[in-house]
């Protein structure tokens, strides 16, 4: 049987359910299931119902579209407290995209039928709800214009910054990405190849903008790889 104070107490750490008080969230945790997902476990592919909306408690997942023959642009990572699965809430048919663990996680699942009840009697959740959906969909534009018109230079810098940005610790060399990334990974973000993006990291190490140990990056000099792009 699920621990319900348990998983209340998971509820209560996520921004977006804030406005529902504590009343509710009881309410809510005796619905909701609780799932620990090994690395890379698929939680939903393409064509899978789109039933239910998802919260990372834990871990990370990865959103991306995948083709018929196995090529995949990864849209998003999801870390804890955030949601995904969203979409179905528009369109209301099939999973158009995968979500996958990227490391052991756990997630809080939450049938559509019972968020739509949420958001019908909470307004202030609608809202937030509202500016999500705006900030991803702005997000998602911001990555198809760069997809189109940067190249792979100027795109892997880019994402090398702002991976530093939200992972980064300090380090004696520079700023060490806290994330261990495959050069297949980085390649599905910018939507490019493995060996693109291993020939690329290899000319940003001879001129000294970052340096590696293991899968894990340090930038040496942010200042030049933001003038890439």
């Amino acid at each position: 049987m699920q621990d319900t104070k348990r998983t209340l107490w998971y509820l209560k750490k996520i921004p977006l359910l804030a406005e529902l008080g504590p009343e509710a969230l009881a309410r809510i945790a005796e619905k909701v299931e609780q799932r620990e997902i090994r690395r890379r476990e698929v939680i939903y592919l393409p064509g899978d119902p789109g039933g239910a909306l998802f919260f990372v408690n834990g871990g990370r997942v990865k959103i991306s579209k995948v083709t018929r023959d196995g090529k995949a642009l990864t849209l998003n990572y999801c870390g804890p407290s955030e949601l995904f699965g969203e979409g179905c809430l528009v369109e209301g048919g099939p999973r158009e995209e995968m979500a996958e663990a990227m490391e052991n996680s756990m997630i809080t699942e939450i049938e559509r039928s019972d968020f739509e009840k949420l958001l019908q009697q909470h307004a202030g959740l609608g809202y937030q709800m509202t500016r999500l959906l705006a900030k991803r969909r702005c997000d998602l534009e911001n990555k198809l214009e760069t997809l189109v018109f940067r190249d792979v230079t100027s795109k892997l810098a880019e994402l090398l910054l702002k991976l530093a940005e939200e992972y980064g610790v300090d380090d004696s060399r520079g700023t060490l990405v806290a994330l261990k990334i495959t050069h297949q990974e980085l390649a599905n973000l910018i939507g490019s190849t493995r060996e693109t993006v291993s020939l690329t990291l290899s000319q940003f190490k001879k001129k000294n903008l970052i340096c590696t140990e293991g899968r894990k990056v340090i930038i040496s000099d942010s200042e030049s790889l933001r003038a890439l792009f």
